[in-house]
């Protein structure tokens, strides 16, 4: 059965139009993928016609060096994903929700595969507080912190909004951020496939090891 294809354009057009507010409960239940149409009942994967290009991002990592995207996930399977560490559900539940499918990979597969989280909140999440969060989810899932604008422009360029941690209206520091993932082929580096914040451990189970090859889910 197919899957809806849409182009990153699209994406990239709508992609102020639908923000999370991890934690505040101002938009539960709303949609949140920035994606117009989104894919067909019933279907987690949205596969895109024309790939993203994967960002030129240089940060740092969990130990404190400078982690390169594109250099280090070259030729890699790579799941990218924009959130931050004090999130109470999103975050915590989408990386949960991978780290649980990835176990059902064969070890060389889990290996091969690169996860990366990069903060919405780099004025909280320091190296060592994303390393903290992340080992209790998956060891090998990497994280990134650094610059706030070079993380927004390179969220942007996969169509995901970020907007700089601010107080709600109950005084509490929040990340409005987009929620998707984006997977990149390891065949292509290009970002082809997109998941929004309802994909749960089966959908990633399912999918992993057609991602892990580059091909179509």
């Amino acid at each position: 059965m197919r899957k809806k294809t849409l182009t990153a354009a699209v994406l990239l057009a709508a992609a102020t139009l639908t923000l999370s507010a991890c934690g505040t409960g101002d938009d539960a239940g709303s949609p949140v993928a920035v994606v117009s149409g989104g894919s067909e009942a019933g279907k987690a994967a949205t596969v895109l016609d024309q790939p993203f290009t994967k960002p030129d991002l240089v940060l740092t990592d969990t130990h404190g060096k400078q982690y390169d995207l594109r250099k280090e996930t070259e030729g890699h399977p790579t799941l990218v994903y924009f959130g931050y560490t004090h999130c109470p559900d999103i975050c915590p539940t989408t990386m949960s929700n991978i780290a649980v499918a990835k176990k059902a990979l064969p070890k060389a597969e889990q290996n091969d595969l690169r996860v990366v989280f990069v903060t919405t909140d780099p004025g909280r999440d320091t190296p060592a507080e994303m390393g903290k969060w992340l080992k209790g989810i998956d060891p090998q899932f990497i994280g990134l912190t650094g610059d706030f604008a070079k993380i927004q422009t390179g969220a942007r360029s996969l169509g995901i909004s970020v907007e700089p941690t601010k107080k709600d209206k109950n005084g509490k520091l929040v990340s409005v951020h987009g929620t998707q993932v984006i997977a990149f082929s390891p065949k292509t580096d290009a970002g082809y496939v997109l998941y929004g914040e309802g994909t749960t451990v089966d959908d990633y189970t399912k999918d992993l090891p057609k991602l892990v090859k580059g091909t179509k889910p």
